[in-house]
């Protein structure tokens, strides 16, 4: 028995340099976007794509393809929350220092990109519809920004990345519960903004 799943282990195919390649350049700009809603900096959330790809590539770029998205997803939330940690070291150690200096640099924060068009239609849309439809984008945007990390980080695995509730926790190390209930109040919360600007998703 042992020995059937060492053999049909061995039976996988390898992901290939074409297919690690396709891989990275289809998820790309959902990953920018994690990053981007997680730090809104957006040359911090270029490096931890960028570094997320490498470890990606570097470690598990072997592995077979249907694999990867998984293992990806795993190691960008692992370097988001490191980031995040480091950011918040530097942070407190800036406060400190600047109480003896008395200066201190504002933050900046650059604006989300607007989602590009889901069909990705070439047709260009009537420009009241265009200016109606980038208004919903941005308080979409701005509502996802404002969640709870956990919440968002499994609203976008789920329905952005179109993992599946088992895959998720294992993405974000809870249960399938907890998926479910970060899930429903991202669902709950995201649903009122648009219901407050007349968008009924009912």
């Amino acid at each position: 028995m042992q020995f059937a799943r060492i053999f049909q282990a061995k039976e996988k195919k390898l992901a290939t340099q074409a297919e690690l390649n396709d891989f990275l350049d289809g998820i790309e700009r959902r990953a920018y976007k994690h990053a981007m809603f997680a730090m809104h900096d957006s040359h911090a959330a270029l490096d931890v794509v960028q570094d997320a790809m490498i470890k990606l590539a570097e470690k598990y770029g072997d592995k077979p393809p249907e694999e990867l998205p998984l293992l990806f997803h795993r190691i960008l939330q692992n370097t988001i929350r490191d980031h995040c940690r480091r950011q918040k070291v530097r942070s407190n150690w800036f406060t400190l220092f600047s109480t003896f200096t008395g200066k201190r640099e504002e933050e900046e924060f650059d604006p989300l990109d607007t989602l590009e068009d889901v069909d990705n239609q070439s047709a260009p849309m009537p420009p009241e519809k265009a200016l109606e439809q980038s208004q919903i984008i941005s308080k979409i945007e701005e509502a996802l920004g404002n969640l709870p990390a956990r919440q968002r980080e499994a609203f976008l695995l789920r329905y952005w990345d179109g993992l599946d509730t088992a895959e998720t926790a294992k993405v974000m190390g809870c249960t399938e519960g907890s998926v479910k209930t970060h899930c429903s109040r991202a669902n709950h919360a995201l649903s009122a903004v648009l219901a407050a600007i007349g968008v009924n998703l009912s």
